[in-house]
């Protein structure tokens, strides 16, 4: 899953709301006073990575029995799920959809839910990835297999740029979201030297997030980094039963069920 690096100031209130996990209040409309008020209050993410060897890499794939569909509330692979997101980040026009696929593929001896991601920018077809997860079973963890990528330029395939294995090419599974999620924590979610090194912090597990679909209270607030570009980050939120609500500078605004 691609590190947008980009930055975002969320619009979000964290912290310390018993709330039900997913409000249905609808939100003022983008520009009105109440959102500019809570843009003005909202604390905004500092972003201080920590070095490298400060997230843990290490997991014990062996201990996992791996399932295609799950109910990790923060990521569930539930196939027919399909997000979309929209957004505008430095001047352009940014489309997210995210499918999870009736598809799955083995890697690295292990069967994965493939989860497909198409993004625009500016109305144009930009990359097009297919990614592979798997639910552990023993804890409720997602882990993320690889990708495969298709970037595009003028409705062409220019490049693969991205692209990863498990098993292959020394690259390893790492997590994409825990399945007991903690403040503080610290994980590679790609483990493909030299090519995808994504790792996540999460931030917070209370904060309540606005998006143009609905308001989410107890979000799971993350920030990934990478060290093969040092100094890029992005800000996630992740609303329960949804999955990704907030990447950058997109965020949801329609949801499929299957």
């Amino acid at each position: 899953m691609k590190n947008r690096a980009h930055t975002l100031a969320l619009v979000l209130a964290a912290g310390g709301l018993a709330a039900q996990a997913c409000k249905e209040t609808p939100t003022a409309p983008a520009g009105t006073d109440s959102e500019m008020r809570a843009a003005r209050t909202a604390p905004a993410i500092v972003a201080t990575p920590a070095a490298d060897g400060a997230f843990t890499r290490d997991f014990r794939l062996e201990d996992c029995d791996f399932q295609t569909t799950g109910d990790n509330p923060f990521f569930p692979l539930q196939p027919g799920l399909t997000t979309s997101l929209t957004g505008v980040d430095d001047g352009e026009r940014l489309a997210l959809r995210i499918k999870v696929l009736h598809q799955t593929t083995v890697v690295g001896g292990v069967r994965t839910r493939i989860v497909e991601e198409r993004e625009h920018v500016d109305g144009e077809l930009v990359e097009v990835s297919r990614n592979y997860f798997a639910h552990c079973r023993q804890n409720g963890s997602v882990f993320y297999f690889g990708e495969a990528v298709d970037i595009y330029e003028d409705g062409e395939i220019v490049s693969h740029e991205g692209a990863w294995r498990h098993g292959e090419n020394g690259a390893r599974a790492g997590v994409i979201m825990p399945g007991l999620p903690l403040i503080g924590a610290r994980y590679f979610q790609e483990i493909a030297p030299e090519v995808a090194l994504d790792r996540a912090e999460i931030l917070d597990v209370t904060a309540t997030v606005r998006t143009p679909y609905r308001r989410f209270d107890r979000a799971l607030l993350t920030r990934e980094t990478t060290p093969l570009e040092p100094g890029d980050v992005t800000e996630k939120a992740y609303a329960p039963g949804i999955g990704l609500v907030v990447d950058a500078g997109a965020r949801l605004v329609r949801v499929e069920r299957p």
